[in-house]
This record gives C-alpha cells, sequence and structure tokens, in this order.
C-alpha cells in the first residue's frame, strides 16, 4: 500500500463509520428496553469511539506512526468487541439473522480497512 492508497483508506472510512453507526443505532433503538440501557449502552460508546478515532487519524501526521498504531489498534479492539456485542444480542435473540449479517458485513468491511492501515505502518515502522 503506497502513500496515496492509505491515504485513501484513512478517507473512505468515514462515511463506512457513518454508515455503519446509523444501522447500528436503528438496531440498538429497538432492542428491548433494558437491553438498550445496558449492552446498547456499550455498543453505542463504542461506536462513538471508533468515529472519535478514526476523525483523529485523519488529523495525525504521517510522521507520527506510534501515535497512528496506537489509534488502529484501539479500533481494532473496538471493533472486536462490537462483534462480541453482535454475537450476545443474536443468541438472546434481540437481533435476527439478517441484522446481524448486516452489521457482521459492515465490521468486516471497516475491519479491512483497518488492517490494511495496520499492515501499512507496521511494515514501515522500523524505529
Amino acid at each position: 500500500m503506497d502513500n496515496k492508497k492509505q491515504k485513501e483508506s484513512k478517507l473512505l472510512l468515514i462515511p463506512k463509520v457513518e454508515q455503519y453507526i446509523e444501522y447500528v443505532i436503528g438496531m440498538i433503538i429497538k432492542l428491548p428496553r433494558v437491553e438498550k440501557f445496558s449492552i446498547g449502552t456499550e455498543y453505542k460508546t463504542s461506536v462513538y469511539q471508533i468515529l472519535k478515532n478514526v476523525m483523529l487519524l485523519n488529523k495525525i501526521g504521517k510522521n507520527e506512526q506510534r501515535e497512528i498504531m496506537h489509534i488502529l489498534n484501539n479500533i481494532d479492539a473496538d471493533l472486536s468487541a462490537q462483534r462480541i456485542y453482535l454475537r450476545i444480542m443474536k443468541k438472546a435473540r434481540w437481533i435476527d439473522e439478517k441484522k446481524f449479517k448486516t452489521a457482521m458485513e459492515q465490521i468486516y468491511e471497516i475491519g479491512k480497512l483497518i488492517g490494511g492501515l495496520i499492515k501499512y505502518y507496521a511494515k514501515n515502522n522500523k524505529e
């Protein structure tokens, strides 16, 4: 991944994360009341943290690779937590198979971009 592709990946993250947040918020609103305010709150917090980290990622200069790697790893950890939240919600039958698959596909797309950026910065972070 060259520098231009790396920049495009960072910019592509923003609309993908926005689309994912819109979908997830709609899904959380329809959860049963108790779950909406427990797992739903945790899920929303994690989703918004990803958005903040993506925005921060676009503000950091390319010379601050350690900071970029830290942010990318935080985003990756949040995505992993969200996969678990989704599996719990599906297993408890708070969401159906279609919502589960759609959200997982969106996480997968974001994860691919994050994984590509992690590989790029890990390869070029030979300090």
